[in-house]
């Protein structure tokens, strides 16, 4: 017998089996802190059916299912004793509210069920653990083998990767830096060459163009996405540039069209510093295939990380990937001739044997990452605190896979924000604290401060949080529940 609108009927003690509703979107939208609190509620749906005073009993689950169609336009859930009432506003900008008070700095659920006693930036382990078998039987494979070197795994990966990335070619390297440099060598790049970089990114994306005699030209961001600001380019061009490198920063591709027209139009090379975005997109096109080379890393961190350092070049062009490996195999060819001073770059196949494993799930974990993001992005708004933070920044046109989740912190308080998180337990990381351009070792190319204004600032408000796929949920309202309290203690104290 069903009521109103197929409601249960009135007086029924109906009860839905959670294990049904285990995975129901709805109830995945409610803060866990809420949840307790929802455990055991008389309904009373203000929209035109009026229960008996018996009311139903219903668990948070059943809450999320059954009342979901009132939800969307908001309906008010009475407590059992019939007098305190959490107002719900439920569908694309679902949050809940306590007696209608959603102060900033508050977590949304006012009542405060256990919270994690840690959360680290980056637990590896996590992955490594659920791997182990797997990550056991693939290095005993190699170690039975023998071939330690130029092995089938090495090949298996190559070949993987380039499918992923949508080239016809892949060339294992040593390292996500040594791919910068590689490119480069292959690419002939030398002494008096220019190479446009950002100043906001990794010192190897300016290191390897520094080590083979070029200059370092460093070009402003886009303080939205914190990728290099195509406008800004034209102004850096002279009749010694020769390429362009741009970095797909913190997992998010750069404006690649705008990239592809200035590098066609001027006869520029173009190479993707890839590290952080593998499986990234703009548009449909994958990272590290919209350009003469994508150079991707291994390293533990990264998305996709080996038990060392590792890399990845990727290209279309089947004579530019010859030159790839013999730059990366002292430029030899056949064995003990060298046609070129290269380098001893490889990727050994153990490393190899690893990453096969963990590509397998890269796509999952790509997904965690996208979920935790966005999980983020409703406690953080949820807690009132967008005043007080930037939140990143999606470019529409890209397939953001999450190495970092970086808010902005302003008003010089976010130093002070991470020591208050470190002292809770909560890890984050400053990625990165001085723009290559007013690095010591670079102080002769002649910039200073005021040089590249938003990368500047970017310096001194980014924060990255943990945004690991594995991240629970309680450990996710962890960190906002700490980041809410960081972000309201004094400065004066805080620092």
């Amino acid at each position: 017998m069903e009521g109103k609108e197929g409601w249960p009927a009135t007086g029924s003690r109906s009860r839905i089996h959670k294990n049904s509703l285990s995975h129901c979107w709805e109830f995945s939208r409610i803060p866990l802190r809420e949840r307790n609190e929802l455990g055991r509620l008389e309904a009373r749906p203000t929209a035109g059916w009026k229960p008996t005073p018996r009311g139903l009993t219903l668990t948070a689950l059943e809450v999320a299912r059954t009342f979901a169609p009132l939800m969307a336009a908001g309906t008010t859930l009475a407590a059992g004793d019939g007098t305190r009432k959490v107002p719900f506003m439920y569908g694309k900008d679902a949050r809940v509210m306590k007696n209608g008070s959603n102060r900033p700095g508050q977590v949304a659920a006012s009542k405060t069920e256990k919270l994690a006693a840690n959360v680290p930036l980056l637990d590896v382990n996590r992955a490594t653990q659920a791997l182990r078998s797997e990550l056991i039987a693939a290095t005993t494979r190699v170690i039975d083998s023998g071939r330690f070197l130029f092995g089938a795994d090495v090949a298996q990966l190559e070949q993987s990767i380039a499918s992923m990335s949508g080239v016809k070619h892949a060339v294992a390297c040593a390292s996500g830096s040594d791919a910068i440099l590689l490119a480069l060598m292959a690419l002939d790049i030398g002494d008096g060459d220019e190479v446009i970089v950002p100043s906001f990114t990794f010192f190897a994306t300016a290191s390897a163009v520094w080590r083979l005699g070029a200059r370092p030209v460093f070009v402003d961001i886009d303080p939205k996405t914190f990728n290099i600001d195509p406008n800004k380019i034209e102004d850096a061009i002279t009749p010694l540039t020769r390429a362009i490198i741009p970095v797909h920063l913190f997992g998010q591709c750069a404006d690649m069209d705008a990239l592809g027209v200035i590098a066609q139009q001027k006869g520029l090379h173009l190479i993707e510093d890839a590290a952080q975005a593998i499986g990234a997109k703009f548009k449909s096109w994958p990272a590290g295939s919209m350009s003469a080379v994508g150079c991707l890393s291994f390293y533990p961190t990264k998305n996709l990380g080996g038990f060392g350092d590792g890399g990845m070049l990727t290209t279309h062009d089947a004579s530019l990937a010859e030159q790839l490996r013999l730059f990366a195999a002292h430029g030899m060819s056949p064995r003990y001739y060298h046609q070129v001073v290269g380098l001893n770059s490889r990727l050994d196949s153990l490393q190899a044997a690893v990453l096969n494993v963990k590509l397998t799930k890269l796509d999952e974990w790509t997904k965690a990452r996208a979920d935790n993001a966005q999980r983020y992005d409703e406690l953080i708004r949820d807690a009132g605190l967008e005043g007080q933070l930037g939140l990143p920044q999606r470019d529409t046109r890209c397939e953001h896979v999450w190495n970092q989740y970086t808010v902005r912190v302003s008003g010089g308080r976010r130093d002070a924000v991470k020591a208050q998180l470190g002292a809770a337990g909560v890890g984050s990381e400053v990625y990165y604290p001085v723009p290559l351009h007013l690095q010591k070792c670079f102080q002769t190319l002649g910039y200073g401060p005021g040089s590249l204004p938003h990368t500047e600032k970017a310096a001194r408000e980014v924060l990255s949080l943990p945004i690991f796929p594995e991240l629970t949920a309680v450990e996710l309202e962890t960190v906002v529940a700490r980041l809410a309290e960081a972000v309201q203690v004094p400065l004066s104290k805080a620092a």
